[in-house]
């Protein structure tokens, strides 16, 4: 079935077959095929949890101001298109790690000096990743305590408290110490960015300090069910919604890390997700940074304007072994034009007009399901998505070639864009690029710190960085850049390793919030300084 209150990805994903989903990189993300059930996202008034008083199968858990994670069986996806209390739903996407001399070349310092002492004290750092070695000396406090406050581990589903962890840091055995609190960060990501925010250096005597290095934490591992180990949009909003509340529980300021992006939407700050991001910086006293992600120079971005009477042809390179692809085409709606799709063969189908529902293609060993997208309440934009699955094992490579066929144009604006790099082999990527609008999703969030890297050994944007601004709204995006190449910081273990990215940038700016937090809010000196005012000054 289809809604007009569902977005087109996820219409697309309900018509698709079980092996259309199993292939894609975008429609089984959310999908339980065992039970066949849903995990949807949700913007609602009124009284949400109706649904599941009228059909117990349907499992509501709300957030805060009024969205609403939804675990839906198939067979009732009807009942909650129909729901009077429902606005609008989206499907989970799939998120990936931002990664690829810090502190000085941010001029953190001359604040960490005899002269202002800020070092967080009083402000909250919550990192949202892919967890922490909570046993490393530098979250620890002199005496060998926890500075963590609480850890989430949503792979678990179980928050573990301050208690519990020291509790695990009394015992000598790893494995004993693992028997009371089961939570490990097996990527190192989330351990290397809050240390860079908040660690305290403690491992290196002082040496590898990060920024708000006594600032307490509030630690959420994000959950990782999905086969190649990201967390799901849902996943994060679940996050932030429990170190929000958190930290309004305990009536402290709070600073917010998200160093995961994806590539997939608008980009220009509509999505569910970015619209609760936004509200959710508007709640308690909050700021919130967000990594602009690693696909500057990564070939997955590409757009122009298109003329009246001129056809556009779009070349696209698919690499050796390439076993899945997608590709979004944004457009005005007041733009009419059809698609013509060539393969590497020459041979090609179309133009393929816009109709309504799934069209389905087979050229050479790849089948292609594309999708003309329809207005919706929270998109200005229209999205033709194209899904390129093999047939056997792997897409057809070679030089596939878009072309936008126009009809009618009044704007004439396009923008493509690829999955992310992370799931992408090296040769696939548009072969003329466009290195702006490359920010990943939810960076693109109007209220958020926006953050790039730059290289401070060469005082240059890192090459990698993705850029601004946003689609169409053009909000000048990123805010800042912050160091993000080489950088040290703490590994599970209790030592140290270098990492580069926008994943490493973003906590030199959480970790500057918190001071500014401290300064402002925890000393008296400006009450208000949190979200609007920090970004402000950024």
């Amino acid at each position: 079935m289809e809604s007009e209150k569902f977005e087109n990805l996820l219409n697309l994903a309900l018509n698709a077959t079980e092996r259309e989903r199993e292939k894609s990189l975008n429609l089984g993300v959310g999908y339980e095929p065992q039970e066949n059930r849903w995990e949807l996202i949700v913007k609602y008034s009124g009284d949400i949890n109706r649904l599941s008083r009228e059909n117990p199968e349907i499992k509501v858990e709300e957030l805060s101001n009024e969205y609403a994670i939804l675990n839906v069986p198939e067979s009732a996806m009807d009942q909650v298109a129909k729901a009077v209390e429902v606005e609008y739903v989206e499907k989970p996407k799939r998120m990936y790690f931002a990664v690829r001399e810090g502190k000085r070349a941010s001029c953190i310092p001359p604040l960490q000096d005899a002269r202002y002492n800020l070092t967080g004290k009083g402000v909250i750092v919550a990192i949202l990743d892919s967890g922490i070695d909570y046993s490393h000396p530098d979250f620890r406090n002199a005496d060998g305590s926890t500075r963590i406050l609480a850890l989430y581990d949503e792979t678990l589903d179980r928050e573990f408290s301050t208690e519990e962890i020291n509790q695990a840091l009394k015992v000598e055995s790893e494995q004993e110490r693992f028997q009371i609190v089961p939570s490990r960060d097996t990527s190192g990501h989330g351990t290397h960015v809050a240390g860079i925010a908040a660690g305290n250096g403690r491992a290196s005597g002082g040496v590898n300090k990060g920024v708000a290095y006594e600032s307490p934490l509030l630690i959420v591992k994000l959950g990782t069910a999905d086969r190649n180990g990201f967390p799901r949009t849902t996943q994060l909003m679940r996050g932030l919604d429990y170190v929000v509340n958190k930290s309004l529980e305990l009536q402290m300021p709070m600073a917010v890390n998200i160093s995961f992006g994806n590539n997939y939407g608008s980009h220009s700050g509509t999505a569910l997700l970015e619209t609760y991001i936004n509200d959710m910086s508007n709640y308690w006293k909050t700021s919130i940074s967000v990594g602009t992600g690693n696909e500057g120079t990564a070939r997955g971005h590409t757009s122009g304007i298109l003329k009246e009477g001129r056809q556009q042809e779009i070349e696209l390179g698919v690499g050796n072994y390439e076993t899945a692809l997608s590709l979004q085409i944004w457009k005005s709606y007041v733009d009419e034009y059809d698609i013509l799709l060539i393969h590497p063969s020459g041979k090609s189908i179309g133009p393929i007009r816009q109709i309504q529902g799934p069209q389905r293609f087979i050229m050479g060993q790849t089948e292609i399901l594309l999708y003309y997208g329809e207005p919706s309440p929270y998109n200005l934009y229209q999205e033709m998505y194209i899904d390129f699955l093999p047939s056997q094992s792997y897409i057809d490579e070679g030089v596939w070639r878009v072309v936008l066929v126009p009809e009618r144009i009044i704007s004439g604006n396009y923008d493509l864009w690829l999955p992310g790099q992370a799931v992408l082999n090296q040769g696939t990527g548009f072969l003329y690029p466009v290195e702006e609008t490359t920010l990943t999703i939810p960076s693109t969030a109007e209220k958020v710190i926006s953050v790039a890297a730059y290289d401070a050994r060469y005082n240059q944007l890192a090459e990698f960085s993705g850029r601004g601004f946003t689609r169409q709204t053009n909000q000048v995006k990123p805010d800042l850049a912050a160091p993000g190449v080489e950088i040290r910081s703490a590994a599970p273990g209790g030592g140290y390793a270098v990492r580069s990215g926008t994943s490493m940038a973003t906590p030199f700016v959480t970790g500057s919030a918190a001071l500014l937090m401290q300064w402002g809010i925890v000393e008296g000196n400006d009450p208000y300084l949190y979200d609007a005012d920090i970004i402000g000054l950024s």
